[in-house]
């Protein structure tokens, strides 16, 4: 028996709300089903669905359901604008970062003017979005990008590919090719692991049992990676400089400590996100370490 759209919208809803999902995600997997838009989905409200999509619509929903997240059952997320490929294999890219992006092009303007070639690095990248945004909206910038999984890499090649953007991919551990080719930079960012081990207890599963641990979860504090990157830093960085990392909420204090302590020349700033938490650290260098 056929189902018409708002009915079968209205059984997404009343099913995902029992599952204890966001109801929401029920038109955004209608939409991807049938290849529409709002504006199509709205016309289309009180017309037959066709059974192929309603076949291939019950199918998602029932993945989110139980745990999956829309993003990896339709392929994709938007970032500043665009649209990123993602899987299982990285991240997916959330609004906060969008802010480190936008938080770093300002503070390059400021520190190096009209400055062309700037060479900026992206650690642990994922599926690309820092790196293949910075280098579409500064397209002067010369920007590589690393991260630890080939897996990774695979998915922020296609990205780059698909949007047109030159972002040169490295295979490895944080700085450490950069640390082996002596290579330095004038802008380095990262949205690296921040997340407390023990705080994967209180996480949903939709986070827990679908994206890689390897990007969520630094150690007892969630620190690891910024005490390693204050150790391996100041060897990758020109004089002039800019580093940006996202944070956790509640992180900033130690982080810009850390910062503060690596860099005692530099001015450093937390900087709060649009819900008021500390999301982000600047470092500014202007003359040495």
């Amino acid at each position: 028996m056929s189902k018409k759209v708002f009915e079968a919208l209205n059984w997404a809803s009343s099913f995902l709300k029992e599952a204890g999902r966001e109801e929401f995600a029920g038109e955004v997997l209608l939409r991807h089903s049938a290849g529409w838009d709002r504006t199509r989905l709205f016309t289309e409200m009180r017309e037959d669905l066709p059974s192929g999509i309603w076949e291939r619509f019950e199918e998602m929903v029932r993945q989110h359901a139980e745990g999956k997240p829309v993003q990896y059952i339709i392929g994709h997320e938007e970032f500043y604008g665009r649209p990123f490929l993602v899987n299982e294999e990285v991240l997916i890219p959330r609004p906060e970062t969008e802010e480190l992006v936008e938080g770093a092009l300002k503070r390059i303007r400021k520190l190096f003017g009209e400055a062309d070639g700037l060479g900026l690095a992206d650690i642990g990248t994922g599926s690309g979005a820092i790196a293949i945004s910075m280098k579409l909206e500064e397209p002067k910038l010369n920007v590589t990008a690393t991260d630890i999984a080939e897996e990774s890499l695979k998915v922020a090649r296609e990205n780059a590919s698909r949007l047109g953007a030159d972002v040169e991919f490295v295979h490895g551990d944080l700085l450490q090719p950069f640390l082996a080719s002596r290579s330095k930079f004038d802008i380095i960012l990262s949205n690296p692991p921040y997340i407390p081990d023990d705080d994967i207890t209180s996480m949903s599963d939709v986070v827990t049992e679908h994206e890689p641990h390897r990007a969520l979860f630094a150690g007892s504090d969630g620190l690891d990676f910024y005490k390693r990157f204050m150790a391996e830093l100041p060897a990758v960085l020109n004089e002039r400089a800019l580093v940006g990392f996202e944070i956790g909420a509640g992180q900033g204090e130690a982080i810009a400590s850390f910062c503060k302590k690596t860099f005692p020349t530099a001015e450093v700033e937390v900087v709060n996100d649009i819900n008021g938490k500390d999301r982000m650290v600047f470092v500014e260098l202007t003359s040495g370490k």
